[in-house]
């Protein structure tokens, strides 16, 4: 019976002079309808390998190489006996072939009479499966290869004038280009050729496809290029078998099969990484060595220096200021643009209104608007990271609404008390910056992070059931006055299918239905179209009632009765207390970890290696901007504002420009992301022009508005590792993932870790829901703590860093 191999393929560390990538093109022997014998192209390998359908004739999806042992097998029979041409003089198919031809004779693989029969079949014309210089298909596969990459053509097939299979490996010692062969404008580096008679009992497709999978192995192909003779071949043959996995006869089918073949492949990759980080130690040690002096400086490391945080931050952003400019004028940055708004506008109105629901009109959607446009330009124009998008969030909301609570149960002016403690943020954020705080950030763990994102989850989804509720009540209570007996199921119609609606158009981003692009575009902006669907079908139904957006006429507060655009820090209708001026500093304190926490989690997510970012970060300045800024918005009665965590990351990738020289198959990789500043200014101002909508704005219902509520806390529940450990605690252990944290930690202690963050959640749900709902910042805060000095002591660093490793924000 055949066996199976699986080829481990590892990406290895390029060091200075690791080989370009390869295209490898297997053609064999054919006998056209014409009775003429041709090269036709079978199959070829970015990577992963494309065959040709036999019956449609056409390129089959990308997949992993699976070869017959054997195959391999005569593989390295027939390079232990056949021709070896190591760094080749020639520059045409015509003058390779003559040397391959005679080096068959020399080496008694063909006879001497063989000779022109042997030449005429490797000259003979090749046929490219979809061979047209200027075809749309050679123009896409010739963009999915670098610029750099070179060539391996295999020929392999019959031919009855041979007595016995003939073999010849050839490396050029320059790349060269050879008319007509390959189907796309690559210069060949390599060949390889297999010919033979039918009745040897050799199956030359077979040997072709494992000599092809090893060059497409980055380890053998680095072989190939430095090999010095035929044993260092064979000796990266011997290696490539080391690291593969014979898989004997088995009825194992399906799932069970795939994951054991899974877990044993990544044993035999980790082994090979080993083994291949030793191999490479020395050359690395010297690059490092040399690139000691070029490394960035840590954006997070303290300098010792007042201020040292914020120079640094100016003195490495600012000198790009022209490139942020010119770097805008980019196609993209404008689709950027016109998405991005939407991603803005469609919170900031959701905001906006439960903004003006919790303070009873004190600050709503106009006050939002205002506020997100003006700091939105400003910080466009200063900050250190423009590519961070500032907007109200979840937990500002919640400090909002227990702060109103505060100052209703005790009579104090509640926007005159923001006031003061916009003056206190001031004096805390200068202390901060000049002792350059950010570095705290490195202690907030995902610990903490994934108790955040999950109460933030938990409230967006309570609060948007609990104002159903509310109007359901409030219908029932008026229903003889209003005679709308239908207002409570109609909300709940329009917020399920505006939830539903954003969640299948998510869902549809990643699904099989229509064009890449198009999916994109509707993906991109499901919650607009959402909305839009659900207003539309509103305003479909005029006989029954449901409570619209609160949104003023033009350039006026939410509630013109109770307030104006100035706020006296020292009362409108009664004097503040002075003591509270003072007092002011606690809540203030609170302001400050909340606006804290995100913006700089937020920058650090922005700011991963992975994005390639070339022109730094800007923490400290960030911080300071972002806090300065909202401190002189409670005087004209506006919200403060954050880097709001899914908008940033949602522009920066809208910005990010996706390698195209990527294996078909292979997941696309990050090229570059356009650092520039006027995309955030820009949206910034689409979203103060919104205020002119404010007859639009009124159409919208709050059930609309709660549904995308709904929404976003659904999304954002489903992204954090907590939630799948909550799932795992009820699931059978046999039914568990492969994941790192299950595999690397006992199941009893992994739920004890889970439920000790869920005792967090519930204390942090209890203190918010009470009188001492002010204390909510502070007691998250404490989390902090708690995993560094008493859960380091229970578990081991290596369970907290499996439970922690995957951890994602909302």
């Amino acid at each position: 019976m055949t066996l199976v191999l699986i080829s481990a393929i590892l990406t290895v560390y390029p060091g200075p002079c690791f080989p370009p990538q390869l295209f490898v093109e297997l053609n064999e022997l054919i006998v056209e309808k014409d009775h003429e014998m041709r090269w036709k192209e079978r199959a070829r390998w970015i990577k992963f390998e494309e065959d040709v359908e036999e019956e449609t004739d056409r390129w089959g999806k990308p997949h992993v190489a699976s070869l017959s042992f054997r195959s391999l097998l005569e593989l390295r029979r027939t390079i232990t006996h056949g021709a070896i041409l190591l760094d080749l003089e020639q520059n045409s198919l015509p003058g390779i072939a003559h040397l391959v031809v005679e080096t068959m004779i020399i080496s008694d693989q063909i006879r001497a009479e063989d000779r022109p029969s042997v030449l005429r079949a490797l000259l003979l014309k090749h046929r490219s499966h979809s061979f047209n210089p200027a075809a749309a298909r050679s123009m896409k596969l010739l963009a999915k290869i670098p610029k750099d990459a070179e060539a391996v053509i295999v020929l392999v097939g019959c031919v009855e004038f041979l007595e016995q299979p003939a073999m010849a490996f050839v490396r050029l010692n320059e790349a060269v280009l050879l008319e007509s062969v390959l189907e796309i404008p690559v210069p060949v580096r390599f060949l390889f050729v297999l010919l033979g008679p039918s009745q040897s009992n050799v199956d030359y497709h077979e040997i072709g496809r494992s000599f092809s999978t090893l060059m497409s192995d980055k380890s053998f192909h680095e072989v190939a290029y430095f090999a010095d003779d035929r044993q260092d071949l064979l000796n990266g043959i011997n290696e490539f078998l080391d690291y593969s996995i014979v898989i004997p006869p088995s009825e194992v089918e399906g799932k069970d099969l795939l994951k054991t073949v899974a877990d044993f492949q990544k044993q035999m990759l980790r082994k090979r990484k080993e083994r291949e980080l030793k191999k490479h130690q020395s050359v690395l040690g010297i690059e490092l060595n040399n690139k000691e002096g070029d490394q960035e400086v840590d954006p997070l490391k303290r300098s010792g220096i007042i201020f040292g945080g914020l120079i640094h931050d100016i003195r490495r952003r600012y000198p790009h200021y022209v490139s942020d400019l010119k770097d805008a004028l980019d196609t993209q940055c404008i689709a950027a643009v016109i998405f991005i708004y939407f991603a803005a506008l469609s919170p900031t109105i959701t905001f906006g209104g439960l903004l003006g629901e919790k303070t009873e009109g004190m600050m709503g959607v106009t006050e939002l608007i205002v506020s997100t446009a003006t700091l939105g330009v400003i910080f466009s124009l200063l900050a250190g990271q423009p590519l961070l998008i500032i907007g109200f969030s979840g937990p500002l909301l919640v400090f909002e609404e227990a702060y109103f609570k505060f100052c209703q149960a005790y009579n104090y002016e509640y926007l005159t008390g923001r006031v003061w403690i916009g003056f206190w943020l001031i004096f805390i954020v200068l202390v901060i910056v000049a002792a350059e705080g950010s570095f705290l950030v490195r202690y907030i763990s995902p610990f903490t992070q994934e108790i955040f994102a999950f109460l933030i989850s938990l409230i967006f989804i309570y609060e948007t059931f609990s104002k159903l509720v509310k109007v359901a009540t409030l219908t029932a209570t008026h229903n003889t006055k209003l005679n709308q007996p239908n207002t409570a199921l109609l909300s709940l119609v329009l917020m399920m299918g505006t939830f539903f609606l954003a969640f299948f158009l998510r869902k549809l981003r990643n699904s099989r239905f229509l064009g890449g692009k198009a999916r994109r575009i509707i993906g991109d902006f499901g919650i607009p179209i959402s909305i839009l669907v659900f207003v539309m079908m509103d305003c479909s139904i005029p006989d029954t009632y449901t409570q619209k957006l609160n949104v003023p006429s033009g350039f006026s507060v939410t509630s013109p009765d109770k307030r104006g655009w100035f706020i006296s820090p020292f009362g409108d209708k009664q004097p503040f207390p002075t003591w509270m001026m003072g007092a002011s500093v606690v809540p203030a304190l609170l302001v400050f970890i909340l606006i804290f926490m995100e913006t700089q989690i937020t920058s650090l997510i922005v700011s991963k290696k992975e994005r390639r970012l070339v022109k730094g970060s800007g923490f400290h300045l960030d911080l300071l901007l972002i806090v300065i800024l909202g401190a002189f918005c409670p005087l004209f009665g506006l919200p403060w504002l954050t880097a709001a965590t899914v908008r940033s990351v949602t522009h920066v990738n809208a910005l990010t420009v996706m390698s195209k020289a990527t294996a078909p198959g292979e997941k696309p990789k990050i090229q570059e992301v356009k650092e520039q500043r006027l995309t955030g200014l820009l949206v910034a101002v689409l979203v103060g022009m919104s205020i002119v909508m404010t007859d639009v704005l009124r159409l919208i219902p709050l059930a609309v508005l709660f549904g995308i509520f709904l929404y976003m806390g659904v999304t954002s529940l489903t992204g954090i590792q907590l939630y799948e450990r909550i799932t795992l605690m009820v699931t059978p252990a046999k039914h568990h993932p492969d994941h790192i944290y299950v595999t690397k930690v006992k199941t009893w202690r992994m739920n004890m870790f889970t439920l000790t963050q869920l005792g967090c959640i519930i204390t942090l749900w209890v203190v918010k829901s009470t009188t001492a709902s002010l204390a909510f910042p502070f007691i998250l805060i404490m989390t902090v703590p708690l995993r560094r000095l008493i859960l380091s002591r229970i578990f081991e660093e290596r369970e907290l860093q499996a439970v922690g490793c995957t951890a994602q924000l909302f």
